[in-house]
């Protein structure tokens, strides 16, 4: 009886990123020899994935960094993609940091629990008063272009003005599709990626999760980041759901383990319509 083909995955990675604090280069290593075992697999840079994703059943977009760095490429490899109905996982729908960062104009207009934010230093009365704001490129990422103070300028519409939080700590929740696997903090604010494992309460998970159901995603994986305010109550920073880095050499090896089967177990449903 013929053997079933297995699945080709073209795995998008740049390993040469030099990312503070973090090795991409040694995750996605780690993360394609485990995922080898199950699928023929690939790993090319985010510049030459248009080109080569036909001779593939499926792309995954991992540690890529910023698209910042090369926006037209990337706009080009999702048109094409989506043209030519290839899977992308994540999968292209994604509605925060995927799409821009204006998700966080629109949780903050929702009421959801999220550093507040306006894009117009005109909006300033409607946010907390504060000594000191921040404020960064709407089409920034990894903190490129992010300065703090006492009086935000900028076009309206360009930039994200948020006020400066003192917190006491940030951390990350990290989900396969809607599944939760682990958390991640960083006890000193001024370490961001110093990060030891955090255990969540029933709250924490129900705050995380929230974003994960606005999200949307069917499949993929998310990074919810949070800091810890004042108040005692948790604020979203980030939703990472186009390439979030995922710490996994921090991880007691169970729980890195358990990660890299759900990874598995997603990405088989995923490429089959399981």
């Amino acid at each position: 009886m013929p053997t079933k083909p297995r699945t080709r995955l073209l795995y998008v990675t740049d390993l040469a990123y030099p990312a503070r604090g973090r090795r991409y280069c040694d995750e996605d290593i780690f993360l394609t020899a485990r995922l080898r075992e199950h699928f023929d697999l690939a790993l090319c840079h985010p510049l030459d994935a248009r080109a080569l994703m036909p001779g593939f059943d499926a792309v995954v977009v991992r540690n890529s960094g910023p698209v910042l760095g090369y926006q037209e490429a990337y706009d080009e490899f999702r048109a094409a993609a989506l043209a030519a109905g290839t899977p992308v996982y994540n999968p292209l729908t994604g509605r925060a940091d995927m799409a821009g960062k204006q998700y966080l104009l629109d949780l903050t207009a929702a009421g959801h629990p999220v550093i507040p934010t306006v894009d117009d230093p005109a909006d300033l009365h409607l946010l907390p008063p504060t000594a000191t704001y921040a404020v960064k490129p709407k089409q920034g990422a990894d903190s490129i272009g992010l300065t703090f103070t006492a009086a935000p300028s900028g076009p309206a519409g360009e930039i994200l003005i948020q006020p400066r939080i003192d917190f006491a700590y940030e951390v990350s929740f990290y989900f396969v599709d809607d599944a939760f696997q682990y958390a991640l903090y960083a006890p000193d604010p001024a370490r961001r990626w110093e990060l030891t494992p955090y255990e969540p309460t029933a709250e924490d998970l129900a705050f995380a999760r929230r974003f994960i159901a606005w999200n949307t995603l069917d499949h993929g994986v998310q990074r919810v980041d949070a800091c810890r305010a004042p108040s005692g109550e948790l604020l979203l920073v980030e939703l990472e759901d186009l390439n979030p880095y995922l710490s996994l050499d921090l991880l007691p090896e169970p729980t890195r383990e358990a990660f890299v089967a759900a990874l598995t177990d997603s990405l088989r449903a995923f490429t089959t319509g399981a």
